[in-house]
């Protein structure tokens, strides 16, 4: 008992704790950090910094109209900081809600847990193969299109079915995020990061992308082993798993037990599974090919939810029902979203981000290369916790980085991989990355039961992310310095 009582003693806070912890400290630091900002200039419809243009600003000073502006953040500061932060974010946070309410529309026609349920049951003695194989899918979309949000669907659908198979809620959440960040953090034509900062750079084609593949099967195929591994642990041993006596409670909800995978698959089901591939193959078309995100993404899930919702027979009331229910599932994720970014709105009102990547850059000049493209890959990796967007991180670092890594003689491209890496990589457990927290509140999974499960897969991508961003530098985007910059990487 004592020994239980201890364990629990050392349990991670909330995540709404966490994430008003952060929002303290933050505040704390505009006391401390000098304010500042760069110029800043459109580029390509984004906003970006201009590189020498720094200037520090005092803490307390009178603007155009003679009003005194105080950089200082205090204590109803940081209470108003989770308003605005939804304000901001409301984008991501309408994208949840619209999501998770059609999303449980389509669940609650039975189509999806009974079509997986009978691939899963073909499978039989060979249901670790699903393993394998959905992430190697997420991951391709993580790489390509920048899937984030939009898996947030598929831990409602997996959570069920895995745990179906013998598999913990852990589990169900491991496949479908760490399969996406995976691809993400090995992008090779994602327009959220690469792409975006390519362009910052004026870097013309993808001259890496051969490195980016890679990396790409490299680290999808560690992150397949890791999860494989981790779910066979599990189903050779239920209590070995951190969330057993939670997943209890979740079996029950979702009735995942062996009656699953003997359900009926009805023909009206299989509309609704032909409804919802024909969706998913509408969202893969138009991000890939039409620039959608999350309005265009919702509107389909909209239309997804309603065309199920008749196909299945359900009447008006029983769609709008389902709908509702969906919205107060998927709130805590929504919130969280919101409340994340209420940090960033307080460094933001501070004026110390600027400050910081300033110091970063000018402290970085004249190292060696290899350490430069480390060092690089760690401040954007510890960045990404303030700023949760590769793209918010690509448009404050490049126009500063870049022009920095060039200036050593060295490829920019560099500068990509280590924003590219470093920014998704942190993600995997950080507590303002909205997929992770998101994902873990579908799935119920605390933060602290993720971190005690993650950590150590955490740092072993980390050291594989850091050798490819070492190896992206000692390669030129052109021949023109190429043995002057080869020199320089022997040399160090």
């Amino acid at each position: 008992m004592a020994e239980v009582q201890k364990k629990r003693g050392l349990r991670i806070p909330h995540v709404y704790t966490i994430i008003f912890i952060l929002m303290v400290l933050t505040a704390a630091l505009t006391w401390i950090v000098p304010s500042g900002s760069f110029e800043r200039q459109e580029l390509n419809g984004r906003e970006v910094t201009v590189a020498g243009t720094y200037e520090s600003v005092e803490k307390v000073y009178a603007d155009e109209d003679g009003a005194e502006v105080d950089l200082k953040q205090g204590l109803f500061d940081v209470l108003e900081a989770p308003a605005v932060g939804i304000q901001q974010a409301v984008e991501v946070v309408a994208f949840i809600l619209i999501v998770g309410g059609s999303f449980q529309v389509i669940t609650a026609t039975g189509a999806i847990t009974s079509g997986v349920a009978r691939i899963v049951k073909k499978f039989k003695s060979k249901d670790i193969l699903i393993i394998p194989i959905l992430m190697a899918v997420f991951a391709l979309g993580g790489s390509t299109f920048g899937m984030a949000e939009e898996t947030l669907p598929f831990f409602a659908i997996l959570l069920p079915i895995v745990m179906a198979m013998g598999y913990d809620s852990i589990t169900a959440s491991m496949i479908v995020f760490v399969g996406a960040r995976i691809g993400y953090i090995a992008s090779t034509v994602n327009p959220f990061n690469v792409l975006i900062a390519q362009g910052i750079l004026n870097i013309q084609g993808n001259p890496q992308l051969w490195l980016r593949v890679v990396a790409l099967v490299v680290l999808t195929a560690i992150a397949i082993a890791w999860v494989v591994l981790y779910a066979r642990r599990v189903k050779k041993n239920p209590e070995s798993s951190i969330a057993y006596a939670d997943d209890i409670e979740k079996r029950k909800e979702h009735a995942s037990n062996d009656e699953l995978l003997e359900a009926d698959f009805t023909g009206r089901q299989k509309a609704v599974i032909i409804v919802f591939v024909l969706g998913i193959v509408a969202i893969v078309w138009g991000l890939v090919t039409q620039g959608w995100y999350m309005n265009e993404i919702s509107a389909v899930f909209m239309a997804m939810a309603l065309l199920s919702g008749i196909v299945s027979g359900m009447s008006e009331k029983e769609i709008a029902a389902e709908f509702v229910k969906g919205l107060g599932d998927f709130v805590f994720s929504a919130v969280v979203v919101g409340l994340a970014r209420g940090i960033l709105v307080i460094a933001n009102d501070g004026l110390i981000i600027d400050t910081v990547l300033n110091a970063l850059a000018t402290g970085l000049a004249g190292i060696p290369p290899v350490l430069f493209t480390s060092i690089l890959y760690v401040v954007d990796n510890l960045l990404s916790i303030l700023v949760p967007s590769s793209s918010g991180i690509a448009a404050l670092t490049i126009p500063i980085f870049g022009p920095l890594v060039e200036l050593m003689g060295l490829n920019p491209e560099a500068a990509v991989t280590g924003l590219s890496m470093g920014s998704a990589a942190m993600s995997l457990i950080s507590p303002t990355s909205a997929m992770l927290v998101a994902g873990l509140g579908v799935c119920k999974i605390s933060l602290g039961q993720w971190w005690r499960v993650s950590w150590k897969f955490f740092l072993v991508i980390s050291a594989v992310c850091l050798v490819f961003t070492a190896v992206s530098v000692c390669f030129r985007l052109s021949s023109k310095r190429n043995d002057n910059f080869v020199s320089h990487c022997n040399n160090n």
